[in-house]
């Protein structure tokens, strides 16, 4: 079982930068399942419902997103009807969308759970009491899990990891935009990386415009982000059974 984790997918161009190349590197890498963070492609706000069917079309299998999960009132609909696309399952229990999800897979069946950190972020519920509710919930539902830890902070990521060490599959972190170089196999088993990083414009600032970071650091005003201009570069990592995680850039 191969599966390929992306970073957080940042404005349109890199959805369609992703419908162009995708499917060339699931081949490539032989990939299995394809999950994606897209709570940044609707030019950093969310998600909407276009871009979500897009990014299935070409070839991503699961969507977990975050912070900006809500930012766009078109998707709440899909987040209710389409279980292939999760929201972080620490949020309040009347947000729109699950927390986690059960996909099938090469004749198996994949957990995918999402949750927000808490450390400088907002308050959200406790992410360790909510995946202790999953896993006890759905014990003997599926056969490989897997968690996307959107946070703030690489400690809480490590820390939710180490929790979880031999009853999650694989615990990779998103949000920070910048991938850490700690793929490792933690003592138990689980299959680990704090941050796998962004996919979008390499110019400007995590990607957005140098312009509008800086008026903001520089004026403490409330800023319009955009998107940045130039490449776009997409950061995952491929994760195999008993394997060191592998980080794909293309």
């Amino acid at each position: 079982m191969r599966i390929l984790a992306i970073g957080d997918v940042v404005g349109d161009r890199a959805v369609a930068y992703l419908e162009e190349h995708l499917d060339r590197v699931r081949q490539e890498q032989k990939v299995n399942f394809v999950v994606a963070n897209a709570e940044n492609a609707a030019e950093i706000r969310g998600l909407n419902a276009r871009q979500a069917a897009r990014l299935f079309a070409a070839g991503v299998d699961a969507i977990t997103l975050g912070n900006h999960a809500f930012g766009q009132r078109d998707l709440y609909e899909v987040l209710d009807s389409d279980r292939r696309i999760v929201r972080p399952a620490n949020f309040p229990p009347q947000a729109p969308g699950m927390g986690y999800t059960i996909l099938p897979f090469d004749g198996g069946k994949i957990l995918v759970m999402n949750v927000c950190g808490r450390a400088f972020m907002e308050a959200y519920a406790d992410p360790f009491v909510a995946v202790e509710n999953i896993l006890r919930r759905e014990a003997g539902n599926y056969d490989l899990s897997l968690l996307d830890v959107h946070a703030e902070a690489t400690s809480e990521k490590l820390a939710l990891a180490r929790r979880f060490d031999g009853r999650i599959n694989i615990i990779f972190g998103t949000h920070t935009h910048v991938p850490t170089a700690d793929e490792q196999l933690l003592p138990k088993g689980t299959a680990y990386q704090t941050d796998i990083g962004m996919s979008g414009p390499v110019e400007g600032v995590l990607g957005v415009t140098t312009e509008a970071v800086l008026e903001r650091f520089t004026s403490l005003l409330p800023t319009r982000f955009t998107t940045a201009p130039g490449e776009i570069r997409v950061n995952a990592t491929l994760f195999a059974p008993n394997t060191i995680p592998q980080r794909i850039v293309f």
